[in-house]
């Protein structure tokens, strides 16, 4: 049995980085490390250098990874990385009583109502209403989506793909855009677009455009302030990425009807900070022609929180 106050082990685990942590029952962050994807052939080798630097804290014996992977059955495959896994076999290697494994924006959407002033910035208007639908979507390596429904003074995640919906453009340029890199692949899905990858697809298919070259810019380098006052197609990319995320958020809060907020999550628009907040985004997000007031009247949160899959990863060991 496990022993009272034994940490639990948390984890969100996306293309890049691996993010491990031990929380005390009561939410404490007590150890955390961060280990690059690539350095490590699989999730178990990555795992078991974590809990080896865990000092003098207990070993846990229940834990949740939060993982940017489709969830459903044993067997997990990251979508984006090669990293593959069964949750048995993680399980039983480890000698964890429970494990639990969920795609990590559901992880991110539990973590929704535990988020103080601190863990999250307004962007633009409007204020929650009681009771209602929350929603988050977040770009990284790839395009994280999902929901918190109400029932019965409880809350429901959402476990979809909905990055993967296909991207929708909203002016020419962004039709002209989409119609580029449809040459180039099969499904232009938003998160074609709103990824680091896509905005190297952005900035590249607007060279194309511009009928310039292009340069072999990464996607932390387009969005640098220094290089986007150097390169206007940097700073148009970066505009652009912020707009049609905006975009995506206002779709999901009309899908969702998340009345309660829309939380931006993610490894880029946090990073991108004062120039995220002073981008197109909130524009976009209420740009829905008939149904522009009642987008206006929901507030729209950039969370600031280093860990927030590790919060919902505690609240559903909790629950």
């Amino acid at each position: 049995m496990t022993a009272p106050g034994a940490p639990w082990l948390v984890g969100d685990i996306g293309a890049t980085n691996a993010r491990f942590g031990l929380m005390s029952p009561q939410r404490e962050l007590l150890h955390t490390r961060i280990f690059a994807c690539r350095d490590h052939p699989t999730i178990e080798d990555a795992l078991a250098l974590y809990l080896s630097e865990r000092g003098d804290l207990p070993r846990p014996h229940m834990g949740a990874l939060a993982v940017a992977a489709a969830v459903a059955g044993d067997r997990i495959a990251m979508t984006n990385h090669p990293w593959s896994f069964s949750v048995s076999a993680l399980r039983a290697r480890f000698g964890f009583e429970r494990l639990e494994v969920i795609n990590d924006f559901t992880a991110v959407a539990l973590a929704l109502p535990y988020l103080g002033e601190k863990d999250r910035l307004a962007v633009g208007g409007g204020s929650p209403a009681a009771g209602a639908p929350l929603a988050v979507l977040g770009a990284g390596s790839g395009l994280g989506v999902s929901g918190l429904i109400p029932s019965g003074g409880r809350w429901i995640p959402l476990t979809g793909e909905g990055g993967h919906a296909t991207m929708a453009p909203a002016d020419q340029r962004e039709s002209a855009l989409i119609d580029h890199l449809r040459r180039h692949f099969d499904h232009v899905s938003a998160e074609r677009l709103l990824s680091g990858p896509g905005i190297v697809n952005i900035y590249q298919g607007l060279a194309a455009l511009s009928g310039v070259p292009a340069r072999s810019y990464t996607a932390a380098e387009i969005t640098d302030p220094a290089t986007g006052a150097a390169d206007p197609l940097c700073r148009e990319a970066t505009t652009l990425f912020c707009a049609m995320l905006g975009t995506m958020a206002g779709n999901l809060a009309l899908t969702l009807g998340a009345r309660g907020g829309v939380y931006i999550a993610g490894g880029i628009a946090p990073k991108l900070g004062p120039v995220f907040l002073a981008s197109p985004f909130r524009e976009r997000f209420e740009a829905k022609g008939r149904m522009r007031r009642y987008l206006a009247a929901i507030p729209t949160y950039l969370i600031v929180h280093p860990f927030p899959a590790f919060i919902g990863c505690a609240a559903l060991l909790a629950g």
